[in-house]
């Protein structure tokens, strides 16, 4: 498969990339790569795919949200998640619908705070609960038989020394087991599926 991983400079994308990459034509994206993207920017995907051109699927483990209290939050924080993480993966969908071959997939970044929340974890909880209902709905109205899904994880063993934190309580998993969901999301035949890894 000819598989697009938008994201892949970061922890987990790095991760995805060596996960699939041992069986198939992996196209690495993101700010600093040789094929550059900005999700937060319409124009930039859109660039991106007339590019690339045809794919058998598109991996996204890219997007930021705010982290901090409720009290402190205001509209232009929370844009941070909804515009980056949020509506940048829609936008993932909405412009490459038209690129991926017959049968192909998406395979969205969620997170553990869209069920089971923290504080300081507003914007992320908003933003990965939406991610995980935008799948839903869109895999009954994708055409051609394309398929989408999500990967929900809890924190990384490896982020702990940056997130840990925030998530007093939660067992970490290694990054490696939510890559391999990734692989169950592009080489399955699930379709409007929520991968949970490690809740």
């Amino acid at each position: 498969m000819r598989i697009l991983v938008v994201g892949a400079s970061g922890l987990l994308g790095s991760a995805v990339v060596a996960e699939l990459s041992a069986r198939h034509e992996v196209i690495s994206a993101s700010r600093g790569s040789d094929v550059a993207v900005d999700i937060k920017d319409v124009a930039s995907i859109r660039a991106m795919y007339e590019k690339l051109g045809k794919l058998d699927a598109v991996v996204c483990t890219a997007g930021k949200a705010h982290f901090g209290p409720l009290a402190e939050i205001t509209e232009e924080k929370m844009w941070i998640g909804l515009k980056d993480k949020l509506m940048g993966q829609v936008n993932l969908v909405l412009e490459g619908t038209q690129y991926l071959n017959d049968g192909g997939s998406f395979t969205l970044v969620s997170g553990i705070l869209g069920a089971e929340p923290i504080k300081a974890g507003a914007n992320a909880s908003l933003v990965n609960g939406a991610i995980d209902s935008f799948v839903k709905s869109a895999s009954i109205e994708l055409p051609r038989g394309i398929r989408i899904n999500s990967v929900s994880a809890t924190v990384f063993t490896e982020a702990l020394g940056h997130y840990g934190p925030y998530f007093r309580g939660f067992k970490p998993v290694p990054v490696a087991d939510a890559a391999l969901a990734f692989s169950r999301s592009v080489e399955g035949a699930g379709t409007g599926q929520v991968y949970k890894i490690g809740y």
